[in-house]
C-alpha cells in the first residue's frame, strides 16, 4: 500500500513538472511573439523616418538646383 502511494505521489509530482514546463514554454513563446511584434513596429517606424529623410533631401536638392 505504501509503495502504491509513493508511486501516485511521484506521478503527481512529475505531472506537475510537465504542466509547469508547458506553462513556462507558453509564456516564453508569448513574450518572444510580443518582442517580435515590437521589433517589427520599430523597424516600420525607422523605415518611415528614413523615407521621410530621403524625401526631404531630394526636396532640398531640387530647391538648391533652382538657385
Amino acid at each position: 500500500m505504501m509503495k502504491r502511494w509513493a508511486s501516485i505521489i511521484a506521478l503527481a509530482a512529475l505531472a506537475g513538472c510537465g504542466v509547469e514546463t508547458a506553462t513556462t514554454a507558453a509564456t516564453s513563446g508569448a513574450i518572444k511573439a510580443k518582442e517580435a511584434e515590437e521589433a517589427k513596429k520599430t523597424q516600420d517606424q525607422m523605415r518611415e523616418r528614413i523615407d521621410q529623410s530621403a524625401q526631404q533631401a531630394q526636396q532640398r536638392a531640387r530647391e538648391a538646383g533652382k538657385d
